[in-house]
């Protein structure tokens, strides 16, 4: 009796390797690799100024940003900005590649329109 155990196990391991579930297989099934992030860039106060960079990425902002982070966006959907204490790199790593629940903003926006919401988020005019 133990021995056709054996063979019906052996027999189902066979069928599921023939029909792609397998170690041949298992390259071809295995989760894809993450994207590389992308390197921050510098931010020099001269950029973070400049009013077009700012009216770039306020118009980014208001496409996108705000529906999670503004001040009328669902109670606990995304943390509401404070800016004061973040630094550029670090807002730009968040945009660029998320973080937990957000989502990595890099293949929807080019690096400048990224770098914009930065000088947005950054400047005297931002309003969540």
């Amino acid at each position: 009796m133990h021995e056709r155990s054996i063979l019906a196990t052996m027999a189902a391991l066979a069928a599921l390797m023939l029909a792609g579930h397998g170690p041949a297989n298992a390259q071809a099934t295995a989760a894809p690799k993450a994207a590389a992030e992308e390197p921050v860039p510098k931010f020099d106060t001269a950029y973070l100024a400049d009013d077009a960079n700012i009216k770039v990425g306020q118009g980014v902002w208001a496409k996108q940003c705000r529906h999670c982070h503004g001040n009328s966006a669902y109670p606990g959907k995304a943390p509401k900005l404070s800016p004061g204490g973040l630094e550029p790199d670090f807002i730009f790593d968040r945009v660029t590649n998320g973080f937990r629940g957000m989502p990595a903003w890099n293949a929807a926006f080019t690096i400048e329109e990224r770098k914009a919401v930065v000088a947005y988020i950054k400047s005297a005019s931002f309003s969540p």
